[in-house]
């Protein structure tokens, strides 16, 4: 076997490694929900921002790293704030004392605006390229990377906290049982979304190789066709058919093949801005962190673009 083949073959490896590590754990997590889902998405956010800032300053920019990496830890757990809420109330309810808490709209805003505010505070003091660009490029990575990551956090607590319990249970009401279903779908519900998303990226990646002809966007990315991105797309509305009939029956067929179209669309794109990104750095993978992978970022791409877009379609449509 050639150096080449070797190579690959060691790529491949650890490809399978990796995978077979952080698949199960992903999982898991994703079932348990609540803190610990929390803390996967914002472990999962944070190196993926730090990653985001390291290319911002191949191009010249001093992004406010550490400064950012907080503030989007903290606007993840703005997502999960109502399951805080309610613990933290009930608690000091229980002791006679009835506290008064913000709501999630008002944190989100005193969260945002205290970021915007301590960035441009900062910057006035610094000395180090450009002030615009500087805050441009820290407060892009938080919006982009900690904002729409945190509404898989907020997908995910759906399930129970905004979860209407009479439109699917006859009673009007769940009980212990029903509110394990209910858990149980948010888990199936995340679950189905990363499946769609690898079988969407494995199809398009096969395809491509197999009957690639046209080229998508060369600009951006020289590899990618028109037909491996069909082939993925399908892959994607294949999935959640799949996922709607074994775990999600909370899902109408239609409502599964609008969330297959709009992963097998936007999922594609996510995948293709963040190509733009590296392209324009000048480097091949967000980071090296993950062998035979990549970059945290380079894994998470198409979901930090279908996360928001998923959510809003399942809170106010399928759940309103």
């Amino acid at each position: 076997m050639g150096g080449e083949g070797m190579s690959q073959f060691s790529n491949l490896t650890s490809r399978i490694l990796v995978a077979l590590v952080a698949i199960p754990l992903i999982l898991w997590l994703t079932m348990l929900g609540g803190y610990f889902f929390f803390m996967l998405v914002a472990l999962i956010s944070a190196v993926a921002l730090y990653e985001f800032y390291e290319m911002t300053e191949k191009k010249g920019a001093f992004p406010l790293k550490t400064v950012g990496i907080i503030f989007g830890f903290i606007v993840n757990g703005v997502f999960i704030y109502e399951r805080t809420q309610v613990e933290i109330y009930q608690f000091f309810l229980d002791h006679g004392v009835r506290l008064s808490m913000f709501s999630q709209h008002q944190l989100f805003s005193v969260v945002l605006l205290k970021f915007l505010l301590f960035v441009l505070l900062i910057e006035l003091f610094r000395t180090k390229g450009s002030p615009t660009i500087n805050i441009a490029a820290t407060i892009l990575g938080v919006l982009i990377i900690s904002f729409c990551f945190g509404t898989l956090i907020f997908l995910r607590e759906l399930f129970p906290y905004g979860f209407p319990v009479y439109k699917f249970f006859s009673a009007g009401f769940a009980d212990d049982v029903q509110l394990s279903q209910i858990n149980r779908w948010g888990g199936y519900t995340v679950i189905s979304i990363f499946a769609s998303i690898w079988m969407c990226d494995t199809a398009a990646y096969f395809g491509g190789k197999s009957f690639g002809k046209h080229l998508l966007f060369e600009r951006v990315s020289p590899k990618k066709t028109w037909e491996g991105s069909v082939c993925g797309f399908l892959a994607a509305v294949g999935t959640m058919i799949a996922g709607k009939y074994l775990l999600l029956g909370y899902l109408a067929l239609h409502q599964a093949i609008v969330v297959g179209v709009l992963i097998g669309i936007f999922g594609q794109i996510g995948d293709l801005i963040e190509s733009r990104f590296k392209r324009d750095a000048g480097v091949k993978d967000s980071s090296s962190l993950i062998p035979g992978h990549g970059g945290v970022y380079d894994r998470f791409d198409s979901l930090i673009y279908v996360a928001p877009i998923v959510y809003l379609y399942i809170d106010f449509v399928v759940l309103s």
